[in-house]
């Protein structure tokens, strides 16, 4: 069994035991977070209908911080000495899918 989730503006294949980095999420290690479902697939099964999807329960535990990639941004304008560099690394939430219920 596999879901599709909304983890923080993306969507994610996620099934039981699998480790994903999801956007910043308050919490800390060890709390417990509810995924929504987009998706699910048992078997043959798979439910898309969001009345059927109401029922399914996606739990996930929070097991730390995480950064995201480097991202170097360049500034450069011609002729006039102008240049500026800066990175960024974003903030996410490493968290260990528990259980999918249906």
């Amino acid at each position: 069994m596999y879901a599709i989730v909304r983890a923080g503006g993306r969507q994610e294949k996620i099934s039981v035991g699998d480790t994903i980095l999801i956007n910043r999420v308050k919490g800390e290690a060890g709390d417990a977070v509810d995924l929504q479902p987009l998706l699910l697939v048992d078997g043959s099964t798979i439910t898309s209908d969001a009345d059927k999807l109401a029922k399914v329960t996606i739990k996930a535990e929070v097991v730390g911080p995480a950064k995201g990639p480097k991202i170097t941004i360049m500034k450069y304008k011609n002729k006039t000495g102008y240049k500026k560099r800066q990175g960024h690394r974003q903030p996410l939430t490493q968290v260990k899918i528990t259980d999918i219920t249906a």
